[in-house]
């Protein structure tokens, strides 16, 4: 049977083969350290699991509108005026299924068959799928430490054409955990506007920052998507919740799609997620971010001993992107070896797109210092 012309240009997520693999070592009785996977390995705070059950045991089960009930949609929107002194309406905050569901509803919101969005590289893979699944062209260009591995100003003037409708961040970055200075987005954002474009931003790890404070994109201007998520900061990874806040003339646009596409979030997600804006969810996650502090400063100060180079100044998210050129030139062949004799699961650069990207790998630094400190020691042993 026929499979969709667009599965052409859909590429298999290399770090769920590493993951499969390492679970099939795991039921054979090894013990494997992940730092592939970008998931928090905190439990849900209490606070939010608590009102989920309430939610379930208060008969919460039914369909909601389908941008939000609209008590989180205020509450979202409560929360960029006390975190960022942000004034965001209510009427444009959509809750979504998942950051996922906010970029698919972003991008069917403004692509049009063929149109070009440009996008780094490296950058989350899921990124370029998802252009691709609304028939867009993803235009994927090399990015280095210098810029902080964002696009900048000049990357829009060069590559801008008569097809490019749009330009796609995150901030702080998968995979390299990098920030966007607020000076270069106002840049960037300039030059897109200047082309009658639009600006969709990923800030799916804000909140997770070390030694800085994240700005949201929404400082510059209102005529952009925001994507956020309730899964990283907030540690909600399965409750598969997240936002859009979406410019003032797509909201009817959007509310459309959001009807068709996934009819309603999940209710008792919803319902839950009301509690990851008290006062002592935020303190217990304001704790557990210095835990990842920690746990950065510990990896990063380990690096040099295994030969790998950190490439880039991660300032936020729980990855470190490190060049193992010295070792390999095959990060799929590394990641691969590093786990079936180390037992050591790490992402490969490939994943992420092509730029020097058989000489990368990302550590995710979701365990805690000792297995850290192992997977260090292991690592370091296998390289001899």
């Amino acid at each position: 049977m026929p499979v969709a012309q667009r599965l052409a240009h859909i590429a298999p997520f290399y770090v769920m083969e590493i993951l499969a693999h390492a679970k099939a070592l795991e039921a054979a009785g090894h013990d494997v350290i992940h730092l592939e996977i970008g998931e928090p390995d905190f439990p849900t705070p209490a606070a939010i699991t608590q009102a989920g059950i309430a939610a379930l045991q208060a008969g919460q089960t039914f369909y909601t509108p389908a941008l939000g009930i609209p008590p989180l949609r205020q509450a979202i929107a409560d929360f960029y005026q006390s975190r960022y002194s942000i004034t965001v309406p209510a009427r444009r905050v959509v809750v979504t299924p998942g950051a996922s569901g906010a970029l698919q509803l972003a991008l069917a919101a403004c692509i049009n068959p063929d149109d070009k969005v440009l996008l780094p590289d490296p950058t989350y893979p899921c990124n370029r799928h998802l252009v691709r699944l609304v028939n867009g062209e993803p235009v994927c260009l090399p990015v280095a430490a210098d810029s902080g591995f964002q696009l900048r100003a000049e990357d829009i003037a060069t590559h801008w054409d008569a097809r490019t409708v749009a330009a796609m961040i995150a901030s702080p970055a998968n995979p390299t955990g990098t920030l966007i200075r607020p000076e270069d987005l106002r840049s960037l954002l300039a030059a897109v506007r200047a082309r009658q474009g639009i600006l969709i931003v990923d800030e799916i790890y804000h909140g997770l920052t070390y030694g800085c404070e994240a700005e949201t994109a929404l400082a510059a201007g209102e005529d952009m998507f925001v994507v956020n998520s309730f899964s990283k900061y907030f540690q909600m990874t399965g409750w598969r919740l997240g936002w859009l806040v979406v410019p003032e003339a797509y909201v009817d646009a959007v509310t459309r799609l959001a009807q068709n596409l996934f009819l309603a979030p999940s209710t008792v997600a919803q319902y839950a997620a009301l509690a990851a804006f008290l006062p002592e969810t935020q303190a217990e996650l304001a704790q557990r971010r210095q835990v990842f502090a920690q746990r950065r400063d510990f990896l990063q100060a380990a690096l040099p001993e295994l030969g790998f180079a950190l490439s880039g100044a991660p300032e936020g998210a729980f990855y470190l992107y490190v060049d193992v050129s010295r070792h390999t030139d095959d990060s799929f062949g590394f990641a691969r070896r590093l786990l079936d004799e180390a037992h050591v699961a790490v992402a490969p650069g490939c994943d992420f797109g092509q730029h020097a990207a058989s000489r990368h790998i990302r550590l995710a630094y979701t365990t805690d210092i000792p297995r850290l400190a192992e997977a260090v020691a292991r690592i370091k042993a296998w390289l001899g």
